[in-house]
């Protein structure tokens, strides 16, 4: 017999579901149907926290809600300011690869858990080297097919992983959810996080 849900997750990512069971969290998974498009003059920062509170509320607010917390994330790979979202086509993800190249870029992960009564936010930043890239690696991530629904187009839990020089940072956020961020949050709410300091 399954454990009951302490907490929704509010998104249809399998590499968010795959860190939770991780630290060994029982949940159940609501997909959130937001807009997750940048507004005019939005910092990446503020469009993370935005958009991973906007996925909390959004589910918060469904029918049928067990009562427990509600987690929303979002993350987003940066270069000068910019945000790489996920690509749109094979051609942009080429593109996006061509641009990480050879240089460091940033990854910002939200994280939000709300309730009805309460709402708490975080933010995590982490920053990524890469190594330069030939057209033969940028042509072995497409054909992978990795780069398809990945931010910036490069998994690093893949083979993103193999351009990867450097990480400041968290992984763990770099991969969708900033493990000890969420666990700081999630003890907030009282759920025990096996392992957590208190």
């Amino acid at each position: 017999m399954s454990e009951p849900a302490v907490l929704v997750l509010a998104s249809a990512s399998p590499r968010r579901c795959e860190l939770l069971k991780q630290i060994h969290i029982a949940f159940r998974q609501q997909v959130a149907d937001v807009d997750e498009t940048p507004c005019a003059g939005e910092t990446p920062a503020d469009f993370v926290c935005r958009v991973a509170l906007d996925k909390a509320r959004t589910v918060l607010a469904c029918p049928g809600m067990p009562d427990v917390p509600v987690l929303g994330a979002d993350t987003a790979v940066v270069v000068d300011g910019r945000i790489l979202g996920k690509p749109s086509d094979a051609e942009d993800a080429a593109a996006m690869l061509r641009l990480l190249s050879g240089r460091c870029h940033e990854v910002l992960s939200a994280v939000a858990l709300v309730t009805e009564q309460h709402e708490e936010l975080c933010l995590s930043t982490s920053q990524v080297w890469f190594s330069v890239l030939s057209e033969e690696d940028v042509h072995t991530c497409l054909c992978s097919g990795e780069t398809a629904d990945k931010a910036g187009a490069y998994a690093i839990q893949g083979l993103g992983a193999l351009f990867v020089e450097r990480l400041e940072g968290s992984y763990s956020g770099v991969m969708g959810l900033p493990l000890f961020e969420t666990a700081v949050l999630l003890q907030k709410f009282g759920i025990n996080v096996p392992g957590a300091n208190p």
